[in-house]
């Protein structure tokens, strides 16, 4: 959905939010269009979303790329990072905001269904930073979105749970490896912000207690990450609304 731009003097900041087509991936690409940087964007299945938030990201005077890519295969994880910074110049901003978010009952979860959250949710989140940490060659930021589930006991999905405290040890594991490269690592984990799909309403309103959260707190959140000193690195932000 986009060809290749080379990066001038006074070139805006390039950024990828893989995930951002929809939701609170969409409003994380636009709050960081509207902070000034270039965004491309990934997507599995929402072409159709994903050419909408183009335009919304071009409303804003940026650039504005989408590439589809199913983050289970490290291959395409990796070969999406390229082809954003392709696209756009080069790369400073990473955020890896794609997720699969299934209930996962302990006695019929199925070795597939589990294998594809942690592909996604971990796996591929690994790879993209992998291939973005070889094109960052002058520092940058990664955030990767975690969970406040990361450290609850959530029964029915224990898959999704030990993915996003994985993204938390990644977090850390990345900040240090990456610290001398200039390159900052950081994680939000936020709550209860819009009722995934499938999730009953009346289990949304009893977790919530009418205190839900926005797509754009988080966003607020990631922008931070995003623009922050490097020296900032390797930490976790609740954006949770001080929920118990």
């Amino acid at each position: 959905m986009g060809a290749v731009k080379k990066r001038g003097p006074g070139a805006r900041p390039r950024a990828l939010v893989t995930g951002g087509a929809v939701r609170v991936g969409r409003a994380i690409a636009l709050a960081l269009a509207r902070a000034g940087m270039d965004v491309a964007i990934g997507y599995h299945r929402s072409a159709r979303e994903a050419r909408r938030t183009v335009r919304e990201i071009e409303r804003h005077g940026a650039r504005g790329v989408a590439f589809r890519a199913d983050l289970a295969d490290p291959a395409a994880a990796r070969r999406l990072v390229r082809d954003a910074a392709r696209a756009l110049g080069g790369l400073d901003v990473l955020v890896n905001s794609a997720a699969v978010f299934d209930r996962t009952p302990l006695a019929t979860t199925t070795p597939a269904r589990y294998d594809r959250i942690l592909a996604v949710n971990l796996r591929g989140v690994f790879f993209a930073c992998q291939a973005a940490a070889a094109t960052m060659r002058r520092g940058g930021h990664i955030v990767n979105i975690g969970d406040v589930g990361a450290d609850r006991g959530w029964p029915g999905y224990i898959p999704y749970t030990a993915s996003k405290a994985g993204s938390v040890a990644l977090t850390r594991g990345l900040a240090v490896a990456l610290r001398t490269r200039g390159i900052a690592v950081n994680c939000v984990a936020p709550g209860a912000v819009l009722r995934p799909p499938g999730f009953p309403l009346a289990r949304w309103k009893t977790l919530t207690r009418g205190h839900e959260g926005r797509p754009e707190d988080v966003a607020a959140a990631v922008r931070f990450f995003a623009t922050c000193p490097t020296y900032i690195t390797g930490q976790v932000l609740r954006v949770d609304g001080a929920q118990p």
